[in-house]
């Protein structure tokens, strides 16, 4: 398994699916190559200042290690997006919150995220 670190990495990720958990948001994306899973991680500022934030991801990097590898899909990238909650969330709650994000199917795609469903626009009818 290796880590995301470069910025368009990520960005491609978060326009894949996300999983929601009260401690951390998992965004994944499924590769066209054949190389290694690979995760990343980040902590906005909105969730503390710089020990705080270290903190919260030193705790999601150590849910990764003890999960087992088989949860999660092969030429997949993954980015584990923190929450405030995780500095105070039971590190077991946390462990089984991701073992069910993985196993969970994706809740939005970049395509269905911003559109309503609904019928076809009217500009495209001819006029009468």
């Amino acid at each position: 398994m290796d880590r995301l670190r470069q910025r368009a990495d990520f960005l491609a990720v978060a326009n894949g699916a996300r999983v929601n958990s009260p401690a951390f948001v998992l965004q994944s994306r499924c590769r066209d190559d054949f190389g290694p899973i690979r995760i990343g991680f980040t902590v906005t500022k909105k969730n503390g200042n710089a020990p705080e934030r270290n903190r919260i991801r030193r705790r999601l990097r150590e849910l990764v290690k003890r999960l087992d590898r088989v949860s999660m899909q092969p030429h997949h990238d993954y980015v584990l997006v923190g929450r405030r909650d995780a500095l105070s969330r039971d590190f077991a709650t946390m462990l089984d919150d991701l073992r069910i994000a993985f196993t969970k199917p994706a809740r939005h795609t970049a395509k269905a995220r911003g559109q309503r469903p609904g019928p076809a626009p009217a500009a495209s009818r001819k006029p009468d």
